[in-house]
Formats: structure tokens, C-alpha cells, sequence
């Protein structure tokens, strides 16, 4: 089977031992097949063209060479409006008004409010909106777009896909609430794009974090309602420091680079990332 696989930073700060240690799985699983290389920069207020830079000096260190030009999400908002209106015509998003403080404040009114992967669940307010005051609304504030989760999966009917790590799963998007397609400052969230492109690069097999397991149920729903193809999926563990948190840049995990002046090999570093040897003071997460 000839694979396609990618590595999909945002370059929003340098990347560290995590980040390589889920691009060389990537690279291995591609065999050879094809190894992409998306820059998912549409959070524009954080994105700098340093840390693309960065990303691609930190790959070459690593030995990891890409197949073909690099994917800029941010080239593709016009691709993204389109799929929004696919959903639009079949009434499945609505415009959202609220801001996180009008959110937090419903959230916390409510003490049994559900939780999803990215915190407590939306509780809906503007679902429930008259069409009149909607379209006083959408004219003069700005909005974001949810998907209106239960009618959406009325829609697509019984869905599931194949983890490598946890055979057919069965998917469950309605414990994620209605996810935010496209933001207000953005035009488009991760949810939509990411799906939008994995069938754009014809990628057969998504490599990513636990932490994205969650999101996968999202996807695999935008992927019934679009059309798109569904890949095969592969959630590693996540590696974790000395002091058993995540590695990740808000926590100040030591970059690559930090690694590279430090004298580090780094394509022997990846041949040890990819035998599953972890340099010392880091450990797979147990969950």
C-alpha cells in the first residue's frame, strides 16, 4: 500500500521534542510513500514567518525531507468558504454571536454543564435565536459559525473510522457540542480546515497526538457531510517531561533548536525516535 502522510505544525513558536517525535512517526509510517508538509497558519495573530523558518531548519536537521511544496492554510480561506457554504445550504451551521465571557458565564450558571476536548461543552444560546433578530445581528456584529451538532448527525446517520491504536472506533461528535467551523477573526477553525485539506493532499493516513483523538470524531462527520474521504488514523502517545507534564511551547518545552546549538545529532536522533528510544528525562504519557 503506497501511503500519504503529513506533518501539520503551526508556527507559532518553535518546535520541540514532541513535535519530532510525531513528524518522524509521520515520516516512517509514509515508507515510500509520500511525506507532506502543511503549515497550518490560520491563526494569523500568533503565525510568524520566523517560526516557519524555523520548522522547515528544524526537519532538515532532523533528516526528514518532505515530498512536494508546502501546504500554507492561509492561502486557502477561499477553499474553506467554500466548504462552509456546502454546510450552509444544508442548514447545519448557524452564526454565533457570543464572546468567551458570555460563554464562561452560561457555563458556569449551569454547575451539570457538559465537557468536550476543548472544555465545556456550548450550551447553544444562539441555536436557539428568532431568524429576524439573526439577521439583525449578522449585519451588524461580527460572528462565528457552529455547526448545529444533533441535526448534523441526524444527517450523516452511524458513522466510524480505523485507529491503528484503537481498532473501529465509533463516532460520537454530539459530545463535542457545536464546534466553532469557522471563527470570527479566522474565517475558518482547525475542525474544518484540517479535514478540508487531509482530502485535498489525498493523505491516507493522519498521524497525531492523543490529545487530537476527541477531534477525530468532529472530522469524521465534516468528512460524511462533504463527501470527502476518510484516511486511516494513528494517535500516538505524548511525551512527557521529568515532571510528567506534556511537552508543549506554553509549558517552555526545550526546542529543537535549543538541541541543534547544543551540539545534538539530529538525524541520530531520529533514528532513535523512531526505534521508540527517548532521550533521557522523557517518557511516553501513560494516557
Amino acid at each position: 500500500m503506497i501511503r500519504t502522510s503529513r506533518f501539520a505544525p503551526s508556527p507559532t513558536g518553535r518546535l520541540h521534542l514532541g513535535h519530532a517525535w510525531s513528524a518522524v512517526q509521520a515520516h516512517a509510517l509514509a515508507g515510500d510513500g509520500r511525506f507532506l508538509l502543511r503549515i497550518e497558519d490560520i491563526d494569523q495573530g500568533r503565525s510568524r514567518p520566523e517560526h516557519v523558518e524555523g520548522i522547515l531548519a528544524d526537519l532538515a536537521w532532523l533528516g526528514l525531507e518532505h515530498d512536494g511544496p508546502v501546504l500554507f492554510q492561509s492561502q486557502r480561506l477561499p477553499v474553506y468558504a467554500q466548504a462552509l457554504d456546502r454546510l450552509k445550504a444544508q442548514g447545519l451551521v448557524y452564526p454565533c454571536f457570543c464572546t468567551r465571557a458570555d460563554i464562561a458565564r452560561e457555563v458556569a450558571a449551569s454547575a451539570s454543564a457538559p465537557h468536550g476536548s476543548d472544555g465545556p461543552v456550548y450550551p447553544g444560546t444562539c441555536r436557539q435565536l428568532a431568524p429576524d433578530a439573526r439577521a439583525r445581528r449578522m449585519a451588524a456584529e461580527p460572528h462565528a459559525w457552529r455547526i448545529d451538532m444533533a441535526r448534523a448527525v441526524a444527517v450523516a446517520g452511524p458513522l466510524d473510522w480505523r485507529d491503528a491504536h484503537a481498532g473501529v472506533v465509533r463516532a460520537d461528535p454530539e459530545a463535542q457540542g457545536d464546534v466553532v467551523l469557522a471563527r470570527k477573526d479566522a474565517g475558518v477553525s482547525y475542525h474544518l480546515a484540517v479535514t478540508v485539506d487531509d482530502a485535498a493532499q489525498e493523505v491516507t493516513d493522519v498521524v497525531r497526538g492523543r490529545d487530537l483523538f476527541a477531534a477525530t470524531h468532529v472530522h469524521r462527520l465534516l468528512q460524511a457531510l462533504l463527501g470527502l474521504p476518510t484516511p486511516a488514523y494513528h494517535h500516538h502517545p505524548l511525551l512527557v517531561g521529568s515532571d510528567g507534564e506534556r511537552l508543549a511551547k506554553r509549558n517552555g518545552a526545550p526546542t529543537l533548536e535549543a538541541m541543534r546549538l547544543a551540539g545534538v545529532d539530529g538525524r541520530a536522533l531520529a533514528g532513535e525516535l523512531r526505534a521508540g528510544r527517548l532521550p533521557l528525562g522523557f517518557a511516553l504519557a501513560s494516557a
